[in-house]
């Protein structure tokens, strides 16, 4: 275990100092302050959501227009309650997860140079139909919010404290091989813009880069359909290269965390596999939080236990009373 990893439990005001750290521009403070007054003014900012990076990411979103950031912002809110996202890490079991992976590979795997965690697809590997034999589109999504509220509650956090500095951006890696418009039914194609639209609406700067691998004439294809209804933000983000692509992944990824069917040297074969194993420092703090859960609901019940007590006492006494 890295000294990152090892230091969780103990970093203090680590968290405060990566936030002063990251917030140097006297002016970008001065638009986050403007923008939380707004929003407190207007009762737009739950205690959850009261994060001066997290506002920093909205107004960045909408090029630092706080009309446009707090419309961004508002529709955030509704959607949350709307979807229930403020629970689904706990209300939500995606008990067919090990089905879908198999004919859908995805899954976080370790960190680049930089610190920020990586995300893998191989979409190339998408089995349409015995995916939908074994969920919906619908429960898709629910896992894919599921996932994202994992990587803020989690992953992010963890990455910071082990970088040192404030991580709030990811990296992705999609691998295409094979991928034709084939692959790609009505339905398909509209839970990907789906997925797009919550990506950037409701968790806005959070993709520091995206490197689509194994791209042929098939998704070039495709890319040049979807690319329209992509931000620019977003697209100018995205590298498309070909099957030359390990160069390019080793310049930013150490190849101890890159897999090896990507090139790089990790198997994960004691957690069957790199798109299973969700390694990375975030395990550590997963760990800990599901162990604080567990003590909490215990103690939950042992105060249960000595609330029922007393009464199980006055009823023995009572009763020993009547026998006399």
């Amino acid at each position: 275990m890295s000294g990152g990893e090892g230091s969780l439990l103990d970093h203090g005001n680590c968290e405060d100092q990566l936030h002063s750290t990251m917030i140097r521009s006297q002016n970008d403070m001065e638009f986050v302050n403007d923008f939380r007054q707004i929003l407190i003014l207007e009762n737009l900012l739950p205690p959850m959501h009261d994060d001066n990076l997290k506002l920093l990411r909205f107004l960045k979103a909408r090029k630092s227009d706080i009309e446009k950031a707090k419309l961004m912002w508002t529709n955030m809110l509704q959607w949350r309650r709307d979807f229930g996202t403020d629970s689904i890490i706990k209300d939500f079991n995606f008990h067919e997860r090990d089905e879908v992976l198999q004919n859908y590979p995805q899954g976080y795997h370790g960190t680049d140079r930089e610190g920020r965690p990586v995300y893998i697809e191989r979409l190339g590997l998408m089995n349409v139909d015995k995916l939908l034999e074994v969920t919906t589109l619908d429960r898709y999504v629910k896992y894919h919010v599921q996932e994202f509220e994992k990587s803020i509650a989690f992953r992010f956090p963890a990455c910071s404290v082990a970088a040192k500095r404030h991580i709030d951006r990811g990296v992705t890696i999609l691998d295409v091989e094979g991928v034709s418009s084939r692959n790609f039914t009505k339905p398909v194609r509209e839970v990907i813009l789906q997925l797009q639209k919550i990506d950037n609406d409701y968790y806005p700067e959070t993709l520091g880069e995206m490197f689509v691998i194994n791209a042929g004439p098939g998704f070039r294809l495709l890319w040049h359909i979807l690319k329209p209804f992509l931000d620019p933000e977003t697209t100018s983000k995205i590298h498309v290269l070909g099957n030359n692509y390990q160069g390019k992944l080793l310049e930013i990824i150490d190849e101890c965390e890159l897999p090896d069917f990507l090139g790089g040297r990790c198997t994960c074969e004691n957690d069957g596999g790199c798109l299973r194993s969700d390694k990375g420092p975030w395990r550590t703090l997963k760990e800990i939080s599901m162990e604080a859960e567990c003590l909490e609901k215990t103690m939950a019940t042992l105060n249960v236990t000595r609330q029922l007590k007393p009464a199980t006492d006055s009823l023995n006494n009572a009763g020993s009373s009547l026998s006399l």
